[in-house]
Formats: C-alpha cells, sequence, structure tokens
C-alpha cells in the first residue's frame, strides 16, 4: 500500500510540475512585447543565418547573413522578403509566420496543448492549423522562445533556431516599415 500512495505521490508531483511550466511559459510569452535574436534557419535542407527583431504583434525585420542583403519583413499584415535581385510580397496570412507572431493565438493554444520536454532542455506545442504544422519550442530553464518548425501546405519544412535572446528591449517602429520594390 505504501509503494502505491509513493507512486501517486510521484505521478501527481510529474503532473504538477508539467501545468506549472505550461502556466510559467503562458506568463512568460504574456510579458513579451519584442524579442531581438540571432538565427539559424534551414528551409529544405539550405541553411541561411543573421538578426531578426520581433515585436507583438505579428511584426518582425530580419537582416541575413548573406551577400545579396537579404531582408525579410512583415508590418503586421503583410510579409516583404526582399533581395538585391526579387522582391517577394505575401499577405502574412498565408504563411506559418502569422500564427508563430500572434502571442495571445500562441497563448490560447498552449493553453490547450500538452507540452513534450526534450532532454530537459526545451519545451515543444506543436499544433496544426490553417494548413500549417507548427512546433514552437522554449527554453526549459528560461522559458524564452528559442524557436520553431513550420510545414507549409506545399510541405516546405522549415526549422528556426534562435540565439541570444533578448527580450522587451527598445525598437525603432521604423523596422518593420516594408521596403519599397526596385
Amino acid at each position: 500500500m505504501i509503494y502505491k500512495l509513493i507512486f501517486l505521490f510521484f505521478l501527481f508531483s510529474i503532473a504538477e510540475a508539467s501545468a506549472n511550466i505550461k502556466e510559467k511559459i503562458i506568463q512568460n510569452l504574456k510579458a513579451t512585447n519584442n524579442l531581438t535574436f540571432n538565427f539559424e534557419q534551414n528551409v529544405n535542407g539550405k541553411t541561411e543565418n543573421g538578426h531578426c527583431a520581433l515585436s507583438y504583434p505579428q511584426k518582425i525585420f530580419c537582416k541575413y547573413n548573406l551577400k545579396n542583403d537579404k531582408i525579410l519583413v512583415s508590418n503586421g499584415k503583410s510579409i516583404v522578403i526582399k533581395t538585391n535581385s526579387s522582391y517577394y510580397f505575401y499577405p502574412l496570412e498565408r504563411t506559418p509566420l502569422y500564427l508563430i507572431l500572434n502571442k495571445n493565438f500562441l497563448v490560447s493554444k498552449i493553453k490547450n496543448l500538452d507540452e513534450r520536454i526534450l532532454d530537459d532542455k526545451f519545451v515543444n506545442f506543436k499544433f496544426f492549423e490553417n494548413d500549417f504544422e507548427v512546433s514552437i519550442f522554449f527554453d526549459y530553464n528560461n522559458l524564452d522562445l528559442v524557436g520553431w518548425q513550420t510545414t507549409d501546405i506545399y510541405q516546405n519544412l522549415s526549422i528556426t533556431f534562435l540565439a541570444s535572446v533578448k527580450k522587451n528591449q527598445k525598437l525603432n517602429d521604423n523596422l518593420f516599415v516594408l521596403p519599397k520594390q526596385n
């Protein structure tokens, strides 16, 4: 009988810790207005890296470390990917970033999802929405967003890792103005 009680106590402790980490991630996310970070992105085997500033709701500016001066900018409604020789304009809602950059959406999703703890380093939540498969990753210790993985409607796999994450920095709103086409 004592073994059953110890086992039940152990299970209760695990369930409580799991619920506690989810709630802490939600509170941390709610308290985050913006992030700046270095990133490494792998899209279908092609790796790129650079620096981003993300501002909730749904704004992002990324400067890639490429010779073609690639940038990605979202003003909250549209997204532009611009290089020296190309210019792509998309409605933000047609991309997985529409979901990732929406803090309130993420909070509501996380509340209803079960988390996975990966190697006591990451907390992962996975969901399907608008034909997109999205996994988001948080640091197990500081609970900050550290990456995401998406699969879009064309089955393109994109994995983004965040490093040197800083929260609630002073950002210039001009950063999120869409660049003009050349």
